[in-house]
């Protein structure tokens, strides 16, 4: 097996077990010494394609950064439509909820605004819907950013500081369990954490491309929520409550 080879047969294992140790690789991949090993994690580091950690394991390095919600929303739309049908029954006439910005997020909105519940929310896409809308719907203030459709800062941190929410349904960017669950702007990671603390049940929507990835600033830990995703995987579920079709 030539170098390329190999390092890309080293990619895909680590890319399927999360983080490995280099004797776990030695076994996964057959007939390769230690040190040839060794020597293929230092060019994948050098490329910037795994990251080294404590006691020699490694991971990929796969930081996450933000798209444009017109990318977005066309990325991975089959799967953002079964997210948010599996999220949708969680909700029952007379919640309050937060909906966050996202497209996910705005999957969602499709399939609950003709309900008789209470949506706050910083999605600004919600405008664009002129159908019969049975929800009440209250739009947070906050400094407002086109790329994303979401309304963020000081403003909608004091908003959401005296809000509390049946249930949210909360975007994010990366989610791994040494980093948590990640985005990639502070105010973002900061309007999420409200949120967390002030909810009775959290779902994370996350289609399975984010699973195993880290964007720019942690929002929170793994605790005490759900994730609503379209696949299963066994190193997401050792950590949260996933919840699949």
């Amino acid at each position: 097996m030539i170098p390329y080879e190999r390092q890309q047969k080293i990619l895909e294992v680590i890319e399927n077990k999360g983080i490995v140790k280099i004797d776990q690789l030695q076994k996964w991949i057959s007939g390769v010494s230690i040190s040839t090993l060794r020597r293929d994690l230092k060019e994948l580091e050098k490329a910037r394609k795994i990251e080294a950690l404590s006691g020699g394991a490694v991971k990929l390095n796969s930081t996450v950064r933000e798209l444009p919600i017109s990318q977005k929303t066309t990325l991975n739309s089959d799967k953002k439509a079964k997210i948010a049908e599996i999220a949708a029954k969680e909700i029952a006439d007379g919640d309050i909820i937060y909906l966050d910005s996202g497209s996910t997020c705005s999957a969602l909105f499709e399939q609950i605004f003709d309900r008789k519940i209470t949506i706050y929310t910083t999605n600004t896409d919600i405008l664009g819907f002129h159908d019969s809308i049975a929800a009440k719907i209250i739009l947070l203030g906050g400094e407002y950013n086109p790329k994303t459709s979401s309304l963020k800062g000081s403003l909608t941190e004091e908003n959401l500081g005296g809000l509390y929410f049946d249930k949210s349904f909360l975007g994010i960017n990366g989610l791994s369990k040494i980093s948590g669950g990640t985005t990639p702007t502070l105010a973002e990671a900061v309007k999420k954490r409200i949120v967390k603390e002030h909810s009775n049940q959290l779902f994370l929507l996350c289609d399975s491309s984010k699973f195993h990835k880290t964007s720019n600033v942690k929002a929170f830990d793994l605790k005490h929520l759900t994730v609503i995703s379209d696949r299963f995987d066994p190193l997401i579920d050792e950590i949260v409550s996933l919840k699949v079709n």
